[in-house]
């Protein structure tokens, strides 16, 4: 009996959640990179054929940033960045260089809106904004795959032509929705996306593929399943007191019968005598 109390208390002793299940692989949700860039960012950046008129989230010649030319190409031969202007971790002023110091963001090492010390590594990049937002939510990613988020990322907080196409002005302060960090309809070239959607073709992404709804999705997941969690551990508590109950009165019984039995035995009436046999 104690055994199967036992038992009972291992099924019910409070387990660990997961608070995403939704998770679907990537050639499922999305039906190419177009969509996966457009969808994935609630409409922050649009698709295009047109390589002269659209910026690319990685490059390799730090000391010629490729999107300088489809900003002056979009806004005219004149425009410069010289402000950064998305919240979060973008400099309060203009862009200015970080050094050979900056690894993971490196192509924007001369001149960049973001601080080297915001995107140091991989893990730090992952978990800058907060539970629920992290890319490998649906477990470990291939590094193909891993890498282009990486590339997003940095292209956002370190990129200067992003503030351009911020989707809130100054002007737009009493809109309901007001934020400085959104952007909105930014122009990314097809070939970046179509290679982004080939590398992550058999990982795993969340929900329907939208960061903002998934994050959602995971905050009332989590909601929920602590509720359960506090509901189970109420359940455990009051089925191990019981458990230590019985188990405590098993003893005492265990201990009263051998104690019996040993008083008996000095008396010279053992109760359990030796069974005589007769021979024949």
């Amino acid at each position: 009996m104690v055994h199967n109390t036992l038992a009972l208390l291992l099924l019910l002793a409070p387990a660990s959640f997961s608070y995403e299940d939704s998770c679907t692989q990537f050639s499922e949700i999305y039906a190419d990179g177009t969509e996966l860039c457009e969808v994935m960012w609630s409409g922050a950046f649009e698709v295009t054929d047109d390589e002269d008129n659209a910026y690319t989230m990685w490059f390799f010649d730090h000391e010629n940033n490729p999107n300088d030319a489809v900003t002056r190409t979009l806004f005219g031969d004149e425009k410069t960045v010289d402000q950064c202007h998305l919240n979060y971790f973008h400099k309060d002023g203009p862009p200015s260089p970080e050094g050979d110091g900056m690894s993971e963001c490196h192509p924007w090492k001369n001149n960049a809106c973001c601080h080297k010390d915001t995107v140091t590594s991989v893990d730090q990049i992952n978990e800058a904004y907060g539970e629920g937002y992290e890319w490998d939510r649906c477990g470990p990613m291939s590094q193909a795959c891993e890498r282009f988020f990486v590339m997003e990322a940095c292209f956002y907080e370190c990129e200067p032509s992003a503030g351009l196409f911020r989707k809130w002005d100054e002007g737009q302060k009493d809109a309901e929705d007001y934020n400085e960090w959104q952007i909105t309809k930014m122009p990314i070239k097809k070939s970046f996306c179509d290679a982004w959607y080939d590398a992550c073709y058999n990982d795993y992404f969340c929900g329907k593929g939208n960061y903002f709804e998934c994050q959602e999705y995971y905050e009332k997941n989590k909601m929920e399943e602590e509720e359960k969690k506090k509901d189970d551990e109420k359940k455990y508590k009051k089925t191990l007191t019981i458990a230590i109950a019985v188990v405590g009165a098993i003893a005492a019984v265990g201990i009263l019968s051998a104690a019996v039995l040993a008083f008996k035995e000095k008396q010279g009436k053992a109760i359990f005598a030796p069974v005589k046999t007769e021979m024949s």
